[in-house]
């Protein structure tokens, strides 16, 4: 077997052994994800998306840290076959969502829309590792970006979409911020919210959840929260402080094999659950209309 395409050493998988990481910017990257309609709607057409999405998340989930972990023989398999399902990902909006007019076409090859699937997560990447391990000196943010943009490579996305680095990327993330065009479809805003308040886990784990969850609602932007309308008092503020502050300490006392390492477990504990809800004939979100 060979060793991954992001070896020991690689910025990449340094960030993203961290379970912490891990465990957060996922989420994170799936809410700011859902403010730029057309990739959404573009990735949301499945029946599984609908029924259980939860399920699609963690399967999403567990698809990318084969790419981050696995020998690369394992990694190709799994790319074939996402590149196999992104072959079916076409067509366009079917009515206007915000400044993106009906017709507006999406493909999961588009190079700009293949950069915004990979953008979310490269910024939540950081964001997760800086919040709740350490700064990353502006180096380090250069090599965990161009690890980024290969794992984009590996996807189909062509290198040269992509900022030339971190710099180029944070400015180009800020745009989008600042630029107007930040806009929810209905079901957007529904799995947004869910996403970042209603992760399906068994009852014990419920106050962990809760705390994870405080942990990525605090980590976005303002305009986001803003847009999903949650909730964000100074007292929210100040707990994700002290929780953030209590987990970066963390790190310095709990053993490696508790705080590195994959979070395969976590992912499919999800899939359980929501599976279990789904055959009591509850659904985890309540999906508008199609």
């Amino acid at each position: 077997m060979s060793e991954g395409y992001f070896p020991p050493g690689s910025m990449l998988r340094h960030v993203q052994s961290h379970r912490a990481v891990g465990q957060t910017y996922g989420q994170r990257a799936l809410i700011i994800g859902a403010t730029h309609p057309v990739p959404y709607v573009g990735t949301s057409q499945s029946t599984l998306a609908r029924e259980r999405p939860f399920e699609r998340l963690a399967r999403t989930a567990l698809a990318f840290e084969t790419v981050f972990f696995a020998p690369r023989e394992e990694a190709d398999r799994l790319l074939g076959a996402v590149r196999g399902m992104h072959r079916r990902v076409r067509g366009e909006l079917d009515r206007d969502e915000g400044t993106f007019a009906a017709g507006t076409p999406y493909d999961a090859f588009d190079p700009e829309l293949m950069l915004w699937t990979m953008a979310m997560l490269a910024d939540s990447s950081r964001v997760a590792f800086e919040t709740l391990v350490r700064p990353l000196s502006r180096a380090e943010r250069d090599d965990l970006w161009a690890d980024w943009v290969r794992f984009g490579v590996l996807f189909g996305m062509p290198e040269d979409v992509a900022p030339a680095d971190s710099a180029a990327f944070e400015r180009w993330m800020q745009g989008w911020y600042d630029g107007g065009r930040m806009h929810l479809t209905e079901e957007a805003r529904a799995v947004g919210r869910a996403i970042a308040t209603d992760m399906p886990v068994p009852w014990p784990m419920t106050p962990g959840i809760r705390m994870t969850n405080l942990t990525v609602i605090g980590m976005l932007p303002a305009p986001v929260r803003d847009l999903f309308g949650l909730r964000w008092t100074p007292a929210h503020a100040a707990a994700w402080r002290s929780l953030t502050a209590a987990v970066r300490a963390s790190q310095r006392v709990v053993p490696d094999r508790v705080r590195l390492g994959d979070n395969a477990d976590l992912h499919r504990l999800v899939i359980r659950t929501e599976r279990a809800a789904a055959a009591r004939g509850r659904r985890t979100i309540d999906l508008p209309a199609a």
